[in-house]
C-alpha cells in the first residue's frame, strides 16, 4: 500500500496536536499560537481550538477530511506560487528563484531556532538526514494510527480524537492543562521511544 505517498503531504496536520507540547507561544514554526492567552500553560480548550483551526487550514478542499484530494490541491497551489508569470509552466529561472527563497526561509528558521536554544545544535545537525528520515517514519505511523477506519483519509472526528489523545498523554497530572515541564517531559519520552524503535 502506497500510504506514505498518498498522505505524506497532510502528515504535518495531524502533528498539529503535537504542537501542544511546543513553545507556549505557538508551534515550532510560529505558524499557530497554541497558548492563546500567553500564560505558559496550554489548556485542553486551547489545544482543541488550535487543532480545529489547523484541520480547517489543511482541509484545502473543504470536504471535512484530509486525503489525496487535499494533497493534489496543495501541489497545485505550490505550483501556482512557483509559476511567477502564471503561464502554466515553471521555467528554470522560476524554479531556481523558488528554490533559493525556500533555502533562505529554512536558513532563517534554523537561525531563529538556534538562537532559542542558545546556540545549541538541533535535530538538523550532524545526523540531520537520518533524523529526518526517522521523523517522517514516526509521523506516518501516527497518521496510520489516527486513520482508525483505514480509509486512507482523516476525518475531522479522527483528527480531533488524535489531538485529544495526545493532549491526555502529555497532561501527566490529569489537571486539564499542559505546563512547560509536561511538554518537555512528553518530548523527551517521544524522542526516547522513537530512537529506541529506530536504533541500529
Amino acid at each position: 500500500m502506497k500510504y506514505a505517498k498518498t498522505t505524506m503531504a497532510i502528515t504535518a496536520a495531524l502533528l498539529g496536536s503535537a504542537a501542544l507540547m511546543a513553545a507556549p507561544g505557538g508551534d515550532h514554526k510560529g505558524h499557530m499560537k497554541i497558548d492563546a492567552d500567553g500564560d505558559g500553560v496550554v489548556t485542553k480548550a486551547e489545544a482543541m481550538a488550535a487543532a480545529d483551526a489547523r484541520f480547517a487550514k489543511m482541509d484545502v478542499t473543504g470536504d471535512g477530511k484530509l486525503d489525496q484530494a487535499d494533497k493534489e490541491a496543495r501541489v497545485k497551489k505550490h505550483f501556482a506560487k512557483m509559476d511567477a508569470n502564471s503561464d502554466g509552466s515553471v521555467s528554470e529561472a522560476e524554479f531556481v528563484t523558488a528554490h533559493e527563497a525556500r533555502k533562505e526561509k529554512h536558513k532563517a528558521h534554523r537561525a531563529a531556532m538556534a538562537e532559542k536554544r542558545g546556540g545549541k545544535p538541533g535535530m538538523h545537525g550532524k545526523h540531520g538526514g537520518r533524523s529526518m528520515r526517522g521523523h517522517r517514519g514516526h509521523m506516518m505511523a501516527m497518521m496510520k494510527k489516527a486513520d482508525t477506519n483505514g480509509d486512507m483519509a482523516i476525518s475531522r472526528e479522527e483528527f480531533t480524537a488524535a489531538a485529544e489523545a495526545r493532549f491526555t498523554k502529555a497532561d501527566a497530572n490529569g489537571d486539564g492543562s499542559i505546563t512547560k515541564e509536561e511538554r518537555k517531559a512528553a518530548h523527551k519520552a517521544m524522542r526516547a521511544k522513537h530512537h529506541g524503535r529506530t536504533a541500529g
